[in-house]
């Protein structure tokens, strides 16, 4: 099978796409999918890059421990293990499995969704890992029907599934975003949409705000909460090489957030089969329609990261695999 892979850490230079064996025949709760459409994430450039360098203690500390890249799939079953009781060969899903970047994927039942009837294979490759964590993000925030809540980096893959994923929760909503994707956000029918860098322009006194990508200072991004508000922030890109601006401050958060009346978590992307068939129900009802920007060959999976990691995508990016 074809599949994009890297030998060692570096910029999108060190990915290729080779040959490689087929991944063996699934056992007990595994799932092997032909994968027709990858997603392309922010974590695929941490794999990649192997950045921040505490990351290595999870991807291997010299050199990359699997080589296959990716994490997003969307595709057709192509085989079983004896102990998977939902899902059968020919099943269209999406979900999350490790190398994703690939022809075949192999991963677990619980890391799978069917794709509901009509909805394309972009559409559904465009949810999983993003969409998990905007709504773990939002329960970090506490959001809930009424709630006045910020988006900090509206326009980005995680930040207007929130924004989104928050409106449909019936939160007033307030985006923040990039001047050249203001237009897109509105799209997505929150209360406000503001110029992220209009500090002025954000207000204060939310009962939740969510933090996506950026490196503002914790004591700035607590002034805009309510006395009892809950922040959640999520991301781990910028600051230093080692342990990464974002990934430092939400260890400062996960410090702090015992003295003091605000909430301040971090929130990191994880498997969820409850988040996963939420999802598919907001797909299947035509509430929740992601913004697909750009359809890449799998052998421009580098280009795609490129383009990702630079902040200029109004979408999502995505792989067309097979």
């Amino acid at each position: 099978m074809r599949a994009v892979v890297r030998e060692r850490y570096g910029d999108s230079s060190v990915l290729r796409v080779v040959e490689r064996a087929d991944p063996p025949a699934p056992a007990r709760d595994q799932v092997l999918v032909a994968v027709t459409t990858a997603g392309v994430n922010m974590a695929d450039w941490h794999l990649m890059t192997g950045l921040p360098s505490v990351a290595r203690l999870a991807f291997g500390a010299r050199v990359p421990r699997e080589p296959g890249i990716g994490r997003d799939v969307a595709g057709v079953v192509r085989a079983v293990g004896p102990e998977v009781t939902g899902l059968r060969a020919g099943d269209r899903v999406f979900g999350t499995a490790p190398a994703a970047f690939a022809e075949l994927a192999l991963t677990r039942e619980r890391a799978l969704a069917r794709i509901p009837d009509g909805v394309a294979p972009e559409a559904a490759a465009a949810l999983p890992t993003a969409g998990t964590t905007a709504l773990h993000a939002l329960r970090g925030a506490r959001v809930e029907p009424g709630s006045r809540v910020l988006v900090l980096g509206a326009g980005g893959g995680v930040g207007s599934l929130a924004v989104r994923l928050a409106v449909l929760a019936g939160a007033r909503v307030t985006a923040a975003t990039s001047a050249g994707k203001l237009d897109a956000v509105r799209a997505l029918e929150p209360e406000a949409v503001v110029d992220r860098a209009d500090r002025a322009a954000w207000g204060a006194g939310y009962d939740g705000v969510v933090v996506t990508g950026g490196l503002d200072p914790l004591r700035d991004l607590r002034r805009l909460l309510a006395p009892r508000g809950a922040l959640a922030l999520v991301g781990a890109e910028g600051g230093g090489d080692v342990l990464g601006g974002g990934t430092a401050r939400q260890l400062r958060a996960a410090l702090l957030s015992p003295l003091v009346r605000q909430r301040l978590v971090g929130v990191v992307s994880r498997d969820n089969p409850a988040d996963l068939g939420r999802l598919r129900d907001l797909l299947a009802s035509g509430d929740l329609v992601p913004a697909v920007e750009r359809v890449l060959p799998l052998d421009q999976a580098a280009a795609a990261i490129d383009h990702l990691a630079s902040g200029a995508a109004r979408g999502k990016v995505l792989l067309a695999v097979s």
